[in-house]
């Protein structure tokens, strides 16, 4: 299995290509920048790194093929939220003066994007041995027809009701991002709110153990 995530494809979705179905139906290309020189001088931190992600989304990817423009505001927003919740993982003060580009573009969108874009960020910012306070991951559970549902599809997420998508560090137990798109009860939030942690977590385990099956077959093979 080759996971080296300068440019990579998922085959139908990040969770998918792990064997978990039943979390995500999005499909993505990821392209990930190894840290480098800083290009704009303006923008460079002297004890950090400036962490940098673009989010687009392409033109087949849902059944409506409107023409998105780049740059339109919810890119711009889940551009935000990725950027904003991966600088909550890394260690930026170990690469001062350098910056870490991060561009997704969801070629097949199914619900759960902005998840899955994230949890695709974490995996590849792992495999590239980019240093992390932890392992973050992101699900989103909803809440329809008087029960909560965990990563709503496209019908599911159309249908109107309450999305909350949720971003923790697995095993700081911290959440890093919240973002509610409508209101909620306060018991009916905890019971929805509970549900998303637990797939992070799901996930967590799953991201964990796929790393450390890569890492015994790169020790494998460097030893053969």
């Amino acid at each position: 299995m080759d996971l080296l995530f300068l440019r990579w494809e998922t085959p139908k979705s990040l969770l998918q290509y792990m064997g978990l179905e039943r979390f995500s139906y999005s499909r993505h290309q990821f392209n990930l920048c190894q840290p480098c020189e800083v290009q704009n001088k303006g923008r460079q931190i002297n004890d950090q790194a400036l962490v940098r992600c673009e989010y687009s989304i392409a033109d087949f990817s849902t059944g409506d093929r409107r023409r998105k423009p780049k740059g339109d505001r919810r890119s711009t927003e889940i551009s935000l939220a990725i950027r904003q919740t991966m600088e909550a993982c890394i260690l930026t003060h170990l690469m001062p003066r350098s910056q870490i580009d991060i561009f997704v573009q969801v070629l097949q969108a199914d619900g759960g994007t902005r998840s899955a874009c994230i949890n695709a960020a974490t995996l590849a910012l792992a495999d590239a041995g980019i240093p992390m306070r932890d392992l973050i991951t992101s699900c989103s559970a909803g809440y329809l027809n008087s029960t909560p549902l965990l990563d709503l599809n496209y019908v599911e997420d159309s249908a109107g009701g309450p999305d909350v998508t949720v971003g923790i560090l697995a095993k700081l137990d911290k959440v890093t991002l919240l973002q509610m798109d409508a209101k909620l009860p306060l018991d009916i939030f905890e019971n929805v709110m509970q549900l998303a942690t637990e797939g992070c977590k799901a996930i967590a385990r799953y991201i964990q153990d796929l790393l450390l099956e890569n890492t015994k077959e790169l020790e494998y093979l460097r030893g053969a």
